[in-house]
């Protein structure tokens, strides 16, 4: 069973406190132990909605190591339903699977390799008829996900971890949460109170424009409006996806020892390390409470 609503841990840190401000955990990486964090919340709506469709299989992308992979495949042997991953890289075809692969394999997925240019085209001709027809050709009837799994009923499930810490916050109150797609902070920003504000920190490089573009369309498709209540730092993605630095590594082990719990490296430690910087150099008002989201679990 799942663990909802997910705790919230109050988090006293001295240097925060020297900067007027307030840190608490929200541990939606608790939330169950195979579909943790903002998984949990993106993916069981969309399974909810492919078996109410009919469908017997669902079929999504990711790269060697997503967790949005290994989350599908879970959910989706839990609903008793097939599934076929996508994943970038045809040279991973023949090689040993990681970890992360043998996982997904485990509970069931089919892999398919493709080459970067051919994922990249299928990604961004997703909606189209022609790759549409290229897919029901390939694997038959499926119920698509895209990439991170970040389309409008992920985002509206994403806005219950909002919805879970009301009628608890107000003007100086800031939800933090890592972005990587954009589905968790769109929800989180439709959901928020009036006064209160969303910090997205990108975890890919490069990304300035496109996932501010990405999250107002998810906001115009679930919403039929925009908000003007969140924002996005592009500084602190360590070097871009799935990459971590000798700073972002030192941070953590810094974190840790001193909390005592553990962070995934490529997510949460770069949206904890951003709100340290932010305090540090007064970019907070004294006051500020910030409830961040713990979006996933540290891994191996």
């Amino acid at each position: 069973m799942p663990l909802l609503p997910s705790p919230v841990l109050r988090l006293p840190d001295p240097v925060l406190a020297r900067a007027g401000v307030e840190l608490r955990l929200k541990r939606d990486d608790l939330i169950h132990p195979l579909i943790p964090g903002n998984k949990w919340r993106k993916l069981m709506p969309n399974l909810r909605a492919a078996v109410a469709e009919g469908h017997t299989r669902l079929l999504t992308f990711g790269g060697a190591y997503s967790n949005h992979i290994r989350a599908v495949a879970a959910g989706a042997a839990a609903y008793g339903l097939e599934s076929v991953g996508l994943i970038r890289g045809d040279e991973l075809a023949d090689a040993p699977r990681n970890w992360s692969l043998t996982a997904a394999e485990a509970d069931g997925m089919r892999l398919s390799f493709l080459d970067r240019r051919t994922y990249r085209a299928t990604l961004s001709t997703l909606s189209t008829p022609e790759t549409q027809r290229r897919l029901l050709r390939a694997w038959g009837r499926c119920s698509v996900l895209p990439e991170g799994g970040s389309n409008v009923l992920a985002a509206r499930g994403a806005a219950d971890t909002v919805r879970e810490l009301l009628p608890d916050l107000g003007p100086d109150d800031v939800i933090c949460c890592a972005v990587g797609t954009g589905g968790t902070l769109a929800g989180m920003a439709a959901a928020l109170p009036p006064g209160t504000r969303a910090l997205g920190v990108a975890a890919l490089k490069g990304a300035s424009g496109y996932l501010e573009s990405e999250i107002t369309r998810l906001h115009e498709q679930g919403w039929h409006r925009t908000f003007d209540n969140w924002q996005i730092h592009h500084t602190h993605h360590a070097g871009g996806y799935a990459r971590t630095s000798p700073q972002l590594a030192a941070f953590a082990a810094d974190f840790e020892s001193r909390h005592g719990v553990a962070l995934e490296r490529h997510y949460v430690a770069k949206t904890l390390h951003c709100v340290y910087d932010l305090a540090r150099t007064g970019q907070f008002p004294p006051g500020t409470r910030i409830t961040l989201v713990v979006t996933g679990p540290a891994t191996p």
